[in-house]
């Protein structure tokens, strides 16, 4: 500041002249990085080019959603209390005594029971008068045990539900009773216990079949099965409040048809299979099966926008579909209403597939013939609204018997299939209807006939 006080008026121009030419050189600096910007926002600066991944929208916070039943760990009534207290001062040594509560923890813990060997005697008496000796019968209801066997039904239904809703491997429930309990026990007469369930519950399966048989929907779905090293197929009969489980050697169409019988009346859900092509009851097929199929087909022809845009107009009419469905619901449509709606939905649908399906070489032609082939048996849902749009039912029930498939192979003989398949359907049963499967269990073998 004192230089430009004492600069003469050359000087001063000289001094604004540079500034003058340094601000211009900014200002141009300025302008070239706007448009810069601009050119890399696509478009003035209003839009994010599509490789920068745009922010979530702040979500407006609500009322905090009130649960029936709290996911908290309260403190319980404590079956046992242990106190702890200083006996000296840290400081002094002194002896304290006495004191008052300060501050509690509660630990949940697991007391080990211990095998307990119930020997059960037939005392027999004599009676002076009749001059008879009476000795009572011992059935197994009263002994806690199936039949004559040695192993209470505590330790069957501990068995049976560790391999049958547990999938844990028969070696590994020899090791986990011995580890627990200290009970030795071999494997075959851990296979026969299982055998044991298997018989008693054969009322029970049976009246789990003929649940099937009167269901007014059954979800069908089949996964493979390996018997003795040979491969088969498990079958599943799926319903809101039923499991039932068959093992054949065949994934003919004729398994469902046995199973259902003749007089089936039903609904039947399903996949594409050609088998189920046998069944002569209405059928709907599966919406998620064909989702997917059309979700491959949008990445695999994604250069094709004439391809991706059919896939994306008969996923359309699907959604459509399950709105309309919805409010039919809601406004209290009739049947004869829910049938118009049905045979719109399928007209439109005939639109989207028919002109495709007739050309051999459209890489979506094979599903637009998929479509026209089973074109009366995609909308069923519509009409009936008891009737699932797909066959996530069936799927999940199969997902238990996957499972144990993989960690254990599959089953060595027929009677071990058919153990299996029983166990299957009376805990996948159990677990649906929310039984504690211990109870259901113990219940089953009381209630049967000896083994």
């Amino acid at each position: 500041m004192e230089k430009l006080r004492g600069a003469s008026r050359a000087e001063l121009i000289e001094i604004i002249a540079a500034q003058q030419a340094k601000l211009e050189g900014l200002l141009a600096r300025v302008a070239a990085l706007e448009e810069e910007v601009g050119r890399l926002r696509g478009g003035g600066g209003k839009d994010v080019p599509a490789w920068v991944k745009p922010n979530r929208p702040r979500k407006e916070k609500g009322e905090r959603k009130h649960r029936a039943q709290a996911f908290v760990r309260r403190r319980e009534q404590p079956d046992e209390i242990h106190e702890h207290a200083m006996e000296r001062c840290p400081d002094c040594g002194r002896k304290l005594c006495g004191g008052w509560k300060h501050g509690s923890h509660q630990v949940i813990e697991i007391v080990l029971p211990q095998v307990r060997v119930i020997e059960h005697r037939a005392m027999a008496r004599w009676c002076g008068v009749c001059r008879k000796r009476w000795i009572p019968s011992l059935p197994g209801a009263q002994l806690g045990v199936q039949g004559r066997r040695r192993f209470g039904v505590s330790v069957q239904s501990t068995v049976a539900a560790l391999h049958g809703a547990f999938r844990v491997p028969i070696k590994q429930i020899r090791r986990l009773l011995q580890e627990l309990w200290g009970l030795r026990i071999s494997d075959g007469e851990i296979v026969a216990l299982l055998d044991g369930v298997a018989r008693a519950g054969s009322e029970e399966l049976g009246r789990l079949h003929d649940a099937v048989r009167g269901s007014p929907v059954v979800c069908v779905d089949e996964t493979g099965w390996r018997q003795n090293g040979q491969n088969g197929w498990l079958w599943t009969f799926a319903t809101p409040q039923v499991r039932y489980f068959q093992y054949r050697k065949t994934r003919s169409g004729t398994v469902a048809q046995e199973v259902l019988g003749k007089e089936f009346k039903g609904k039947t859900v399903c996949d594409f299979y050609a088998a189920y092509n046998r069944l002569v009851n209405e059928i709907q097929r599966c919406w998620a099966h064909l989702l997917r199929d059309l979700h491959a087909l949008k990445e695999k022809q994604a250069d094709s926008p004439q391809v991706v845009a059919w896939a994306e107009a008969v996923k359309a009419l699907y959604e459509e579909a399950k709105h309309l469905s919805v409010r039919a619901g809601e406004v209290g449509a009739n049947r004869l209403q829910r049938r118009r709606l049905r045979e719109q939905l399928e007209a439109r649908l005939e639109v989207l597939a028919r002109p495709v399906a007739r050309r051999s070489d459209a890489p979506h032609g094979v599903l637009a013939q998929r479509i026209m082939k089973h074109l009366g048996e995609m909308f069923v849902f519509v009409e009936h609204p008891q009737v699932p749009a797909d066959n996530n039912l069936a799927e999940r029930s199969l997902r238990p018997a996957v499972i144990a498939r993989k960690i254990s192979g599959g089953t060595r003989s027929d009677k071990g299939s058919q153990t299996k398949m029983a166990l299957l359907s009376h805990f996948g049963t159990w677990t649906l209807q929310n039984r504690a499967l211990l109870s259901a269990c113990r219940n089953l073998l009381l209630t049967s006939s000896p083994a």
